[in-house]
């Protein structure tokens, strides 16, 4: 049955970067603005509007410098991770805001954003199944799941993931019926035409045929995330 009481306000911070995927971002953005009591801020590195990797642009309502202190924060993924990865004005907000933040998400690979900032060492996670492997070189434990909750970190596989995300987090932050009363609202009811969403169901011949077609983006996600492990091992020695 409906919550009575009165719910404590949140405030939740979706980042923003150049050629970001825009599903992983609209996808949660639509749960969380219909939470009760929720304020959603849209961040970027400026106040200029920002280009999804499809030619989406959205406008933001803050900057990185300008946020307020946030209770939820999260990361979309998209081609524009790998310049993310190593942008010291994301990363340097990142952790100033996991200081205090309630919890710490992203969904598809900008989980691998929040591996770069160090934001997940010892925790599992998931992100989009291309990049999987990625993960432990973040210290991360890759787990094959559409949603990974582990303590206050949670984390969504690839794009349309992003969805089952946003309700499993609505359900954290307040409550089974509102999270369902959303996805209600929301008539998210999948019934795909095809089985081939994951690589597991798909045709092989297809699964190779996009690995191959992408293979020069992840070949440079792969040394942009070992560079990173490596700079992080030297410093630990």
């Amino acid at each position: 049955m409906a919550r009575n009481n009165p719910l404590p306000p949140l405030s939740i911070g979706m980042i923003l970067f150049p050629n970001f995927t825009q599903l992983d971002l609209t996808g949660p953005y639509e749960v969380f603005a219909r939470m009760p009591f929720t304020q959603v801020h849209l961040l970027a590195e400026t106040p200029q509007p920002v280009r999804s990797e499809r030619g989406l642009t959205i406008l933001p309502d803050a900057t990185w410098s300008t946020s307020p202190a946030l209770d939820i924060l999260f990361v979309p993924g998209g081609v524009g991770v790998n310049a993310m990865m190593e942008h010291p004005p994301l990363l340097d907000f990142l952790h100033q805001q996991s200081t205090t933040a309630s919890y710490i998400t992203a969904v598809c690979t900008g989980t691998l954003v929040l591996g770069a900032a160090g934001l997940l060492r010892g925790y599992r996670a998931a992100t989009h199944w291309l990049s999987m492997d990625l993960l432990p070189l973040f210290g991360a434990e890759a787990v094959t799941q559409r949603v990974v909750v582990d303590r206050n970190r949670v984390t969504g596989g690839g794009i349309t993931a992003g969805i089952d995300f946003g309700l499993s987090l609505a359900a954290l932050l307040r409550d089974e019926y509102t999270a369902q009363e959303i996805q209600l609202m929301m008539e998210y009811n999948p019934q795909p035409p095809f089985d081939s969403g994951s690589p597991d169901s798909a045709d092989p011949a297809l699964v190779q045929q996009v690995r191959e077609a992408r293979e020069h983006i992840q070949t440079s996600r792969r040394t942009i995330a070992q560079r990173i492990a490596q700079q992080r091992n030297v410093e630990a020695n």
